[in-house]
């Protein structure tokens, strides 16, 4: 039930932001949709004439407006909209999924505890490698992993974890000193037949103010953003298998598992696939946000929109395609809770 709300949740912010460019520039809307597949309640405005409507599937929503993907003589079709009006109603969807992430990130980041920063407090004991015996000490500030600057906990972990697999360079501040660490050789771990680096020391926390809460905020929800771009990149390159990948399934066994953990893994994890949904949904590909987006650049560039019936076989074939891909995922989620 948790995961049905979020879920539910999240495509109404999509979705919410796409009907409120849409109202902006008129764009006739036929309806406003959450979910997929038959209706379970439709309200139709008496005023505008939109309806709104509540399907039996979870997996999506829509706002459907006139001339979207066919010829209209309505004067507020969306094909009649200037080509910015109709880049900024499609790139909305995923704009509001990604603020919406980074102001519940900033709430979750103002409730916690504490924050914690880049400066190596104590060694932990390791039964393998050491990042003391390659020159880390206690009070250094860490700068740099690999050449990636971390100014939070959260980047140093996530860098390390990334690229420490194998021996790395690490930039620390000592005694007012900047040094650089060259082969700095950290303990790894395997998950799902893919080795990660791990740190082996904790970190001091930083006094609460508001420019250092504000300082996690950003920083946590940049080093967010970029983890699901270079996910996605180390999907694309094989560097994670396709049993990485999850559907549904699979991401409602991981809300399940995060709202047992506590409020605060549930609402991270709901803020994650937000900005994921919200990424993903600009990727260039037919049916996607992104794929429409594509053919709107295309058009700006030629000054001469691509030719609809063709633009909407793309699109056709790609819902298709992204069908039969939520299939075989939900698929293989199904068989590995047994």
């Amino acid at each position: 039930m948790i995961a049905i709300l979020i879920f539910g949740l999240l495509i109404f912010i999509h979705e919410f932001g796409h009907y409120l460019t849409a109202r902006a520039f008129h764009v006739t809307i036929r309806e406003f949709a959450i979910g997929m597949g038959p209706k379970l309640f439709t309200k139709v405005s008496r005023k505008t004439g939109i309806a709104y409507s509540l399907r039996a599937l979870p997996v999506g929503g829509f706002v459907s407006m006139v001339g979207e993907d066919e010829e209209s003589e309505d004067e507020n079709a969306f094909h009649r909209k200037p080509v910015w009006q109709r880049i900024i109603i499609t790139i909305a969807g995923a704009a509001m999924n990604v603020i919406v992430g980074i102001l519940v990130m900033s709430i979750l980041v103002m409730t916690q505890e504490t924050l914690a920063s880049t400066t190596i407090a104590q060694f932990r004991e390791t039964e393998t490698v050491s990042t003391y015996e390659y020159g880390l000490r206690e009070e250094d500030k860490i700068l740099k992993v690999d050449g990636t600057r971390v100014y939070i906990a959260n980047e140093l972990v996530y860098e390390v974890m990334r690229k420490g697999y194998e021996p790395i360079s690490v930039t620390i501040e000592r005694d007012g000193e900047v040094i650089t660490l060259d082969h700095v050789e950290f303990p790894t771990f395997t998950d799902s037949g893919v080795v990660f680096g791990n740190i082996d020391f904790y970190v001091f926390a930083e006094a609460r103010t508001p420019v250092t809460v504000l300082k996690h905020a950003v920083f946590r929800s940049v080093s967010t953003i970029k983890m699901i771009w270079e996910s996605l990149y180390d999907l694309v390159t094989g560097k994670y298998g396709v049993e990485s990948v999850s559907g549904p399934v699979g991401v409602t066994e991981a809300l399940g598992e995060a709202a047992s953990s506590g409020i605060s893994d549930l609402v991270y994890l709901s803020v994650v696939i937000s900005m994921n949904l919200g990424i993903m949904n600009l990727l260039p590909l037919p049916a996607l946000d992104g794929g429409r987006l594509l053919f709107q650049i295309i058009e700006l560039i030629r000054r001469k929109p691509v030719n609809p019936n063709v633009e909407g076989i793309v699109h056709f074939a790609g819902f298709v395609l992204l069908m039969i891909l939520f299939v075989v995922i939900t698929f293989k989620d199904i068989l590995a809770l047994f």
